[in-house]
């Protein structure tokens, strides 16, 4: 059987409603062919952006382009094989690094401090990561907050933020990086932020903003919940479970809303 005679799912027209892969009919016991190559090749997308690489030169130089200082720096992992068989060695920095940001750390200590780390999908960084940053720096120079260095790190993990405010000394730290690539997002982007961050802080000790990218969460929402996130932290001195994403949300018409969209 084809797929033109493939019988069509009563659910067919919820589809244009979702990227979500529903009322995809079938052929026989089987998918019909349009649909199992499409899987095919949205998995072989978000493989792809697994292990790409992170293009650091023109990330740097566009850094630099916003007048900020970039500073590159690289995990305890050497590779992609041993990045994504050792999660530990993408949480620490390499000693070179390391003793990079020595010669970077202030006495008074800094504000804030991004860090942009290709993650689990260097393509979602290469696509966000500046526009994001764009807008976190505007914030920051807006609150009078003092921007440590932007670190741009390849082989990193989450919690490598954490190491590096340390060594820092700066009072928050916001990392970018690419999430794990799904079927129908091989690019999003993450947001995770941290109350004085340093070196055995836990998932529970930090807020996670997520799915930023065009056909998501959009770089002006994203930065506005961050914004809330980070004057709320420094109010009340902490980060994580205990600090909740209560921003008022613009609405259309200008005004401002929940920030649970299925909350009336």
């Amino acid at each position: 059987m084809n797929d033109r005679t493939a019988p069509q799912s009563p659910w067919q027209a919820l589809r244009r409603l979702t990227p979500a892969r529903i009322a995809l009919g079938h052929a026989g016991g089987s998918l019909p062919t349009a649909a199992q190559l499409d899987f095919q090749f949205a998995h072989a997308q978000a493989r792809d952006a697994v292990h790409a690489a992170l293009d650091l030169p023109p990330l740097t130089e566009a850094v630099r382009a916003l007048g900020l200082e970039p500073l590159c720096l690289h995990s305890a992992a050497a590779d992609r094989q041993l990045y994504l068989q050792r999660p530990d060695l993408g949480r620490r920095l390499d000693p070179a690094s390391a003793e990079l940001l020595a010669g970077h750390s202030a006495t008074e200590g800094y504000d804030l401090v991004v860090v942009i780390a290709d993650g689990l999908s260097a393509l979602a960084v290469q696509r966000h990561a500046l526009p994001m940053l764009e807008r976190i720096a505007e914030q920051a120079r807006a609150e009078g907050w003092r921007l440590a260095p932007v670190c741009l790190v390849e082989q990193g993990r989450v919690a490598i933020a954490d190491e590096i405010g340390e060594r820092l000394n700066a009072r928050m730290s916001v990392i970018l990086l690419g999430e794990r690539p799904g079927l129908s997002s091989p690019d999003s982007l993450g947001l995770y932020f941290t109350y004085a961050p340093r070196v055995g802080r836990h998932d529970a000790q930090r807020n996670c903003i997520s799915n930023v990218r065009l056909e998501g969460l959009s770089y002006a929402l994203a930065a506005h919940r961050l914004g809330h996130l980070m004057r709320e932290a420094c109010r009340r001195q902490l980060s994580g479970v205990k600090l909740k994403d209560e921003a008022e949300v613009p609405s259309l018409e200008g005004g401002t809303g929940a920030g649970n969209f299925l909350l009336g």
